[in-house]
């Protein structure tokens, strides 16, 4: 169940980039209501770590890597970058310190400006910052443009619109890893190819991390990919943090049922095999608009009872690095599956 709380944080000095009590929200018009986007969200990922943030469209996964890079601003909370509150920054001294962190969007088509040249679009970021000499900034883009797949002497002097969607992606990537950033924030980076392209991309991430040292935040809504990609997994519903486990943990016993249902609905390559039924979620994401009391996720859980629309729940540790928010988890502290709870009056309102 969707909750708050800091519990699953780590020590402030193991952690690059650290998020407290995290709040993004959007005013609705001239109606003086908001979309809650990202509530009292707390997440630290340590150095050369890959945290995977998954969870359903619209959760607010997007919204809250957008916010780790400054735009928009956060409404409230911090978020740490190497010893600095990112939030008291603005101007210059927010530029300089963006290009040590760096993001892959989820459109790369619409992120890469359709007048430019590959070439232009990739070298851009070195021209602005004036890293190194002409020739040492060309050769680097050729470097990036090879390691993502791309003839560098055939896709410079070509458009965006000259590539395909897949194609542009990695250009995206391109432009992304070509200044050496510390952290990047991927935002669906394999969504938009193929399985062996997606094969090749995720590799590439990995070649890169570990040759530069970097630190990665994977959003995604492939829970399969996820897992092989991250030390951590962040699970999202409705702008709040449900549960964090390493992928192994959570995928073997989520303690969440939220999380249980996300991984009940991955396809299993097998015709003869029907999907659980018992493991679907019904009704509707409510609006972020105006969110559930108590527990966000009550409306859809098949636990829930009247404390969940009463209190919110926080985060509390399972086992070992395992923490969930949930006032009835399926797995309970000793690590074993958990009994549903009596009902007392299911809380749906």
């Amino acid at each position: 169940m969707a909750g708050s709380g800091t519990a699953h944080l780590r020590d402030p000095g193991d952690s690059l980039l650290r998020m407290e009590h995290l709040v993004v929200e959007f005013p609705v018009g001239r109606s003086g209501l908001k979309v809650h986007a990202v509530t009292d969200l707390s997440l630290d990922i340590a150095d050369g770590e890959t945290v995977g943030l998954v969870g359903e469209s619209g959760c607010g996964k997007s919204t809250t890597g957008r916010a780790m890079m400054q735009f928009p601003k956060p409404t409230s909370g911090s978020v740490v970058f190497d010893g600095t509150d990112l939030t008291t920054l603005s101007g210059e001294q927010l530029r300089r310190t963006r290009t040590r962190m760096q993001m892959i969007f989820q459109d790369p088509i619409s992120s890469l400006n359709p007048r430019r040249t590959i070439g232009d679009i990739v070298a851009e970021p070195l021209n602005i910052w004036k890293r190194g000499t002409p020739a040492e900034r060309e050769a680097r883009v050729d470097e990036v443009l090879d390691a993502v797949g791309l003839d560098p002497a055939v896709a410079k002097p070509k458009r965006p619109h000259e590539f395909s969607g897949g194609q542009c992606q990695r250009i995206a990537i391109a432009r992304a890893l070509v200044l050496e950033p510390k952290v990047v924030i991927c935002d669906e980076p394999v969504s938009a190819l193929d399985v062996s392209v997606q094969a090749q991309i995720l590799n590439l991430l990995e070649d890169m991390k570990e040759r530069y040292q970097l630190t990665l935040v994977f959003i995604a809504h492939d829970l399969a990919v996820v897992k092989n990609v991250s030390d951590r997994v962040a699970v999202m519903y409705l702008g709040k943090m449900c549960e964090v486990a390493p992928p192994e943990r959570l995928y073997d016993a989520p303690a969440h049922p939220y999380t249980d249902a996300l991984l009940n609905a991955i396809p299993v390559p097998d015709p003869t095999r029907l999907p659980d039924a018992a493991g679907r979620l019904a009704g509707e994401i409510p609006s972020p608009v105006t969110p559930p009391s108590g527990c966000r996720f009550r409306t859809r859980c098949p636990r829930a009872q009247d404390r969940c629309a009463q209190e919110e729940p926080q985060m509390r540790r399972v086992d070992g690095d395992h923490y969930v928010a949930c006032h009835f988890p399926l797995v309970d502290v000793a690590g074993s599956r958990g009994d549903e709870p009596e009902r007392e009056a299911v809380a749906t309102a």
